[in-house]
C-alpha cells in the first residue's frame, strides 16, 4: 500500500451529495470531498453497443461470453459531466481517498471511479460505519487498498444477473407477455408470493366449537376456555390441516349442538380449581437491528414499507445520525456497547443494566461483510428528544425505533412469573368439562421499559395469554361461573406475506441479500406481478403465468435452495475462495451432466402458452391470461336468456379487485351467469346497409358499423389504369374503409343499447352550426367528458345527454362567457405537506389525467405506482421534486423537413 500524501490538496469521492456535506465538516482544509452520485458506470444495453461490437460475442449481453465473462462498461450518458469534474478536481490533488459505502457495491463504485480517473497519485481506500467525527479519523488511520475479491463478487452478481434476466425474460415474452422481466432473485421472490397464494386457494376450512366462560372468586374474576371433556382435549385450530381434516385421534371435535347442549348443562354446576401451576417467567431483549430485522419492526409499528424504511434509514445515515444501514450483523463495538450500557443506566436505573454486555450471534443464512448493526450513530448517544427538532417526522420515528432496539439490546431480561389454572364441573348430563387459563405477572419489567418487539399476523386461534392477569386462588376453590356460552370457529387459511414477514421469510432461507429486498419487493410490485391490498401482498394472475412457465421449464432458477446456495457461492468469492468467472463459465456453459442455462434455453421444446396461462377453476370455466389481462372462458354451452340461442363458448372479465384464492368456483359461475355480452348485433344502418354491433371493448364499450369485404365480382369489376407506356397497371389491393364508432354513454350497456341510440352514437361530432364569424360549431364527447368545439377552443357542457339536446343558441351563449380554467369546480389537493426546502412553497398531492401527482406549483411529479398515498410522507415527496429537478426539464426534440433542392435551370 501506498504511504500516505503528506501535502497538498486531497480529493475525497463519495457517493452521495449528502454525505458529501457531512464528511467535509469532519475533514476540515485540505480535503476536497465531491460525490459520484452512485455508479458511473455500468454494462449498456446490447443495442448501445458501437456497431463494430455487435457481431461480436459481446453483442448479446454486453458481455463478453467467449473470453472469460469479461463486462464492457460504459459511462452513463448522464455521467459523463460528473466524470469530467471529477478528472479535473484530481488533476490539482495530491492524494485520492475513496469512501465509498464499505460492502460489495460501494467497493464496486470504488473501483469504477479507479478504472476511470486513472489516477497517478495515492490511492487510498477508506471505509467506516457511520458519519461521525470519531469514525472518520478512525478511517484515516486505518486506509487500505480496493478489495478485489469483494469487486469480483459484485461485478459476478451483476453479470450473472443479466445473463438469467436476459435469456429467460425473451422465453415469457414470447409465451406469456410482452415486457415481462424475470430476474434471479426477483422471480423467486414473487414464486414465495404465489405459492402462498396456492395454498389459500387450495385451503379448505373446517368449523369447531368450545366454550368460553367468566368465572370469579373473592381476589378477582378470569375468563377461561374450555380445555378438555371427559379427559380428552378439546379440538382447536391447531388440530386440523389445510384440507379441513382433523389430524387427531386423541381430540373430542365439538360440533354446535354438542357445545350447545354443554354450555346449557353448566349452567348450575359446581366449579372448583382443580390445579395451579406457576413458573418463572424469564424474556430477553431482541438483537439489534440488522437490515432484515429494521425493515420488518418499521412494518409492523411504523406501517412503514421496505422501500420507504432504507430511504429514510439513508437518509439519517448520510446525516451522520445512525449507522451503516446495509448489514447483516447483530454486532455493537465497544464504543456502542458502553454508550447503550450508559445510556440504559442513567435513563432507567442501574438495575436495568445486566453485569456484563450482552453479545448477540448473526442468525443470517449466509452472513455478508463484517459491519456492526443499525444504530445511533458516534460513541455516545443521542436521546430522540435531543434530535427532535432537527429530524422530519419520519425520520424522527425510525431514529426513535433504532435508538429504543439499541438501548434495549444491553439491559436486563424481564423476569416474571407465569400461571395456568385448571377448573372444572360436571354437566348435568354427566360430561365432565374441565376449562383453563393462562397468564403472565412481570414482576421486573427489565428491558421492556424501553421496547418491546413487534409480532407478524398469525394462523393461531389462540388468545395471547402474555398480558393477562389471574387472580390468587388455590386447588378446590369453588368460583362462580357467569356468561358460559359456546363458541363456533372456522380454521383460518395461511396468511398472506406483508412486507415484514416476507423480508423475515427471505432471510431464514438465505435468498437474495438482506440491503435488495426493499428493491425486490418493490420491483415486483411496480412489474405487475405482486399488488398490495392493505399490508397484504398478493399475486396477479400473470405471476401465476410466469411462475408456472418458469417452475416447468427452469426449475432450479426458482428453487429456493438452489438460489439460496448462489448467496453462498458469492461469498465465496467475496472471500477469495473461488474466481467468478469460473463460476459463471459453469453457471452458463454448464459441465458434463450438469446443464447449464444455455443449454437449457436452447433446449426448451415445445411451450404450449395456452397451457401456461390457462388455470382451471370451475368444472368448464377456465382463467386465461390474456393479452388485455385474465378473464374466465366457459366450455359449456348455455342458452342466452335474451334471445334464445345457444351459445357455445361464454367470457366474462375478472375483476382486477378480485384476489386470485376469492375466485372460487362459485364466484366464477356468478360472474359467467352476469357477464354482459361481448357482442350484440343491434340491426342494419337504413342508409348504408352495414350491419351495427355493440362490443365491450378494452376501453370500454361501444358500437361500431361492420364493412363487408368486397367481393370477387367487385374486385374484378375495378377500372384498369395504365402506366405512360400503355401497358395496364396490376389492380390496386381495396382499402378497406374505416368503420365509423362511437362509446357508449355512462347511462347505457352492451345489452341495452337501441339501434337508433348506436346510430346518432356513430354520427358524432355532430355540428351545432356557425358563429357570427363563420367559424363552426361542433358537439362531441371526449375522454374527460362532452365538450364544444369552435376551432381551437373547447368548452366543457353538463351531461352527455347534453350532445343531442343543446342549441346553437345554447352553445353561443356558454362561448359568451369567459373561459374558466378547468372548466369544473376545483378539487381539494389530495394531500398537503407543508413549504417545500427549495422552491419554499407549498407542496400538494392533487389528481391528474394520469393520475395522482405532486407539486410545488413550480416541479411536478407522479406518484409512483409503487406508493399508496396513505403511504406517501412529507419526506418522500421532498425527494421525488428533488429528483425531478436534478433531471432537468424534459428535451424534447423535432424532426425538421430538409429545404426543397431549387429544380435546376432548364438547359436551352
Amino acid at each position: 500500500m501506498p504511504s500516505k500524501a503528506k501535502t497538498g490538496k486531497k480529493l475525497v469521492i463519495v457517493e452521495s451529495p449528502a454525505k458529501s456535506k457531512t464528511i467535509a465538516k469532519y475533514l476540515g482544509e485540505g480535503f476536497i470531498v465531491e460525490a459520484s452520485i452512485g455508479h458511473i458506470r455500468d454494462l449498456p444495453q446490447p443495442s448501445d453497443l458501437p456497431a463494430e461490437l455487435k457481431k461480436t460475442s459481446l453483442g448479446k449481453f454486453a458481455v463478453d461470453v467467449e473470453n472469460d465473462f469479461k463486462p464492457y462498461y460504459v459511462v452513463s450518458p448522464d455521467k459523463k459531466k460528473k466524470v469530467a469534474e471529477l478528472k479535473a478536481q484530481l488533476k490539482d490533488a495530491d492524494a485520492l481517498y475513496l469512501a465509498t459505502d464499505g460492502d460489495r457495491e460501494g467497493e464496486a463504485i470504488a473501483w469504477h471511479l479507479l478504472e476511470v480517473l486513472k489516477p497517478k497519485v495515492p490511492v487510498y481506500r477508506m471505509t467506516f460505519g457511520e458519519i461521525t467525527k470519531e469514525a472518520i479519523h478512525r478511517a484515516m488511520d486505518n486506509l487500505r487498498d480496493v478489495d478485489t475479491a469483494l469487486v469480483d463478487a459484485q461485478e459476478t452478481r451483476r453479470i450473472l444477473d443479466r445473463l438469467y434476466g436476459y435469456e429467460i425474460s425473451p422465453v415469457l415474452w414470447r409465451k406469456v407477455a410482452r415486457g415481462l422481466s424475470a430476474g434471479r432473485v426477483q422471480s423467486v421472490v414473487t414464486r414465495m408470493v404465489v405459492d402462498r397464494e396456492r395454498e389459500r386457494m387450495a385451503f379448505r376450512a373446517a368449523s369447531y366449537w368450545d366454550l368460553t366462560g367468566q368465572f370469579g372468586s373473592d381476589s378477582g374474576s378470569f375468563k377461561a376456555k374450555l380445555a378438555a371433556v371427559d379427559g380428552s382435549k378439546v379440538a382447536s385450530g391447531r388440530d386440523f390441516n389445510d384440507n379441513g381434516q382433523l389430524t387427531s385421534s386423541n381430540v373430542v371435535h365439538l360440533n354446535e349442538e354438542l357445545a350447545t347442549s354443554l354450555a346449557a348443562g353448566l349452567e348450575n354446576a359446581d366449579f372448583r380449581v382443580r390445579s395451579v401451576d406457576t413458573k418463572p417467567y424469564t424474556r430477553r431483549p431482541a438483537a439489534p437491528f440488522t437490515t432484515s430485522t429494521l425493515q420488518q419492526e418499521a412494518g409492523r409499528k411504523l406501517r412503514f414499507s421496505s422501500k420507504s424504511t432504507m430511504q429514510v434509514a439513508q437518509r439519517l445515515y448520510e446525516n451522520g445520525y445512525i449507522t451503516y444501514m446495509r448489514t447483516d450483523s447483530s454486532a455493537l463495538s465497544d464504543e456502542a456497547l458502553t454508550a447503550a450500557r450508559r445510556q440504559a443506566s442513567e435513563l432507567y436505573g442501574p438495575e436495568y443494566v445486566p453485569q456484563s454486555p450482552r453479545v448477540y450471534a448473526k442468525k443470517a443464512a449466509n452472513a455478508q461483510e463484517a459491519h456492526e448493526a443499525i444504530r445511533p450513530a458516534g460513541d455516545s448517544f443521542r436521546t430522540p428528544a435531543q434530535v427532535a427538532k432537527q429530524l422530519s417526522g419520519d425520520e424522527f420515528r425510525l431514529y426513535e425505533l433504532i435508538w429504543k432496539r439499541t438501548v434495549a439490546s444491553q439491559m436486563a431480561d424481564a423476569k416474571g412469573s407465569t400461571a395456568t389454572i385448571r377448573l372444572g364441573a360436571v354437566a348435568a348430563d354427566g360430561r365432565d368439562a374441565e376449562f383453563s387459563a393462562s397468564g403472565t405477572v412481570i414482576t421486573f419489567p427489565g428491558f421492556l421499559a424501553a421496547y418491546e418487539e413487534g409480532k407478524d399476523e398469525s394462523r393461531g386461534d389462540e388468545e395471547s395469554d402474555e398480558a393477562r392477569r389471574l387472580p390468587n386462588v388455590a386447588k378446590d376453590d369453588s368460583l362462580a361461573a357467569s356468561d358460559i356460552v359456546a363458541v363456533g370457529h372456522e380454521t383460518s387459511p395461511p396468511p398472506r406475506y406483508t412486507e415484514a414477514s416476507l423480508t423475515a421469510e427471505l432471510e431464514k432461507r438465505g435468498i437474495g441479500r438482506p440491503s435488495t429486498y426493499a428493491s425486490t419487493i418493490s420491483t415486483i410490485q411496480d412489474r405487475g406481478y405482486v399488488r398490495k391490498q392493505g399490508s397484504a401482498l398478493v399475486p396477479s394472475w400473470i405471476a401465476f403465468s410466469v411462475i408456472r412457465l418458469l417452475e416447468q421449464h427452469f426449475t432450479d432458477y426458482v428453487d429456493y435452495e438452489f438460489t439460496a446456495d448462489m448467496e453462498g457461492d458469492l461469498d465465496k468469492i467475496a472471500n477469495g475462495q473461488a474466481v467468478g468467472a469460473a463460476w459463471l463459465k459453469h453457471f452458463y456453459y454448464g459441465e458434463d451432466a450438469d446443464p447449464g442455462l444455455l443449454s437449457i434455453v436452447n433446449n426448451l421444446g415445445e411451450i404450449d402458452a395456452r397451457e401456461i396461462n390457462s388455470v382451471p377453476i370451475a368444472e368448464g370455466i377456465t382463467l386465461r391470461v390474456g393479452k388485455f389481462g385474465p378473464y374466465l372462458e366457459s366450455s359449456i354451452p348455455t342458452l342466452d336468456a335474451k334471445t334464445g340461442e345457444v351459445v357455445e363458448s361464454a367470457r366474462a372479465n375478472v375483476p382486477e379487485e378480485l384476489a386470485p384464492d376469492e375466485l372460487t368456483a362459485d364466484k366464477a359461475k356468478e360472474l359467467m351467469e352476469t357477464a354482459a355480452p361481448e357482442e350484440r348485433v343491434l340491426g342494419t344502418d337504413p342508409h348504408t346497409g352495414h350491419t351495427i354491433v355493440a362490443k365491450n371493448g378494452r376501453y370500454g364499450a361501444y358500437v361500431t358499423e361492420i364493412i363487408p369485404e368486397m367481393t370477387e365480382e367487385q374486385l374484378a369489376n375495378q377500372p384498369v389504369e395504365y402506366y405512360k407506356n400503355g401497358k395496364p397497371k396490376p389492380p390496386k389491393k381495396p382499402v378497406k374503409a374505416k368503420p365509423r364508432t362511437g362509446s357508449l354513454f355512462k347511462s347505457m350497456t352492451v345489452d341495452t343499447v337501441t339501434l337508433d341510440e348506436a346510430l346518432a352514437l356513430m354520427s358524432l361530432p355532430r355540428v351545432l352550426g356557425e358563429d357570427a364569424e363563420g367559424n363552426p360549431i361542433t358537439v362531441q364527447n371526449g375522454r374527460f367528458g362532452p365538450y364544444l368545439k369552435k376551432g381551437t377552443d373547447s368548452r366543457s357542457i353538463g351531461s352527455e345527454e347534453e350532445i343531442f339536446t343543446i342549441t346553437l343558441e345554447q352553445a353561443l351563449e356558454i362561448y359568451s362567457q369567459p373561459k374558466q380554467r378547468g372548466a369544473r369546480a376545483a378539487v381539494p389537493p389530495l394531500a398537503e405537506f407543508g413549504p417545500d426546502p427549495v422552491s419554499e412553497k407549498n407542496i400538494v398531492v392533487k389528481e391528474g389525467r394520469f393520475g395522482p401527482y405532486i407539486t410545488d406549483g413550480v416541479t411536478n411529479i407522479t406518484v409512483p405506482r409503487s406508493t399508496s398515498l396513505e403511504e406517501l410522507t412529507r419526506e418522500r415527496a421532498v425527494e421525488l421534486l428533488a429528483e425531478k429537478r436534478a433531471k432537468g426539464p424534459v428535451k424534447r426534440t423535432t424532426t425538421r423537413k430538409a429545404p426543397a433542392k431549387k429544380k435546376a435551370a432548364a438547359k436551352k
